[in-house]
């Protein structure tokens, strides 16, 4: 308790010193404070804008040293798993997007109600135009309590792939390419997906009670936590992971470095 008061008093002596201009030692503004502490409420009472102003600077500055740091570990962490790559499964009978040859394997781990994922599959769209067949996307689920049509399009994606992983493909385009419909229809959005991309909706509809596409929804969901990822989306390029919605640059560096290291 001690230590936290002293750190109150010393956070407010400097808010004290930056909004009054006074110039007394640090240790006497503490000793001040410490007997009259009604001296902070005066001063900012006196000097509200400028307060609001010390703020709102020693706030951005504390995002931004947390922000370099966070990079810092982030990049730590990758470097170790270029040497030491992520192993996750990769299933050849699952849904697999572009050349299921490519030198460039990149696991997604995703929701379908999720608003970051929605950007994910943006940047996803943007990796494969850009590397054509060097780059396979392996799509798995992620989907999260708080997003309670996640499971339903989950369920209904591999209930399809069952009929056809092109047409599968095409669900998991459409559902995230108009994902605002999702508070319009619900969970019926799926079904009206299911009969525009040309699956049969009845055999669909029955697939969903199936326990394989449980247990699989189940073992994509286990394996996420073993790398730890608690959100969506997820992506491990050749055993290097991305959390997060990252923008294209963060996967061209990763996936330009795992080519030039190939040749």
């Amino acid at each position: 308790m001690k230590t936290i008061k002293s750190i109150k008093l010393a956070l407010a002596a400097s808010v004290v010193l930056a909004i009054t201009a006074c110039a007394p030692s640090a240790k006497q503004l503490k000793e001040a404070v410490e007997k009259d502490p009604s001296i902070v409420f005066t001063a900012i009472e006196k000097h509200p804008d400028k307060f609001i102003e010390v703020v709102m600077k020693a706030q951005q500055e504390a995002q931004k040293v947390a922000g370099e740091r966070a990079q810092e570990e982030e990049k730590k962490q990758r470097d170790e798993e270029y040497a030491n790559p992520l192993k996750p499964e990769i299933d050849e009978t699952r849904v697999i997007f572009g050349n299921k040859a490519a030198p460039i394997t990149i696991v997604e781990f995703s929701d379908f109600q999720c608003p970051y994922c929605s950007r994910g599959y943006q940047t996803m769209q943007q990796v494969r135009k850009e590397y054509g067949d060097k780059v396979r996307i392996v799509f798995k689920h992620l989907p999260l309590d708080f997003h309670p049509l996640a499971m339903p399009a989950a369920k209904y994606f591999e209930a399809i792939a069952q009929q056809s992983p092109e047409k599968a493909e095409k669900f998991h385009d459409m559902v995230f390419e108009n994902q605002g419909m999702l508070k319009d229809k619900g969970e019926a959005y799926f079904a009206d997906v299911t009969k525009k991309v040309g699956a049969d909706l009845k055999k669909v509809q029955a697939a969903l009670k199936d326990e394989k596409i449980q247990k699989r929804i189940d073992a994509d969901m286990e394996e996420a936590r073993k790398f730890n990822m608690s959100g969506t989306p997820g992506f491990i390029i050749n055993g290097v992971s991305l959390r997060g919605a990252y923008p294209f640059p963060a996967f061209k560096e990763i996936i330009d470095k795992h080519l030039a290291s190939a040749k």
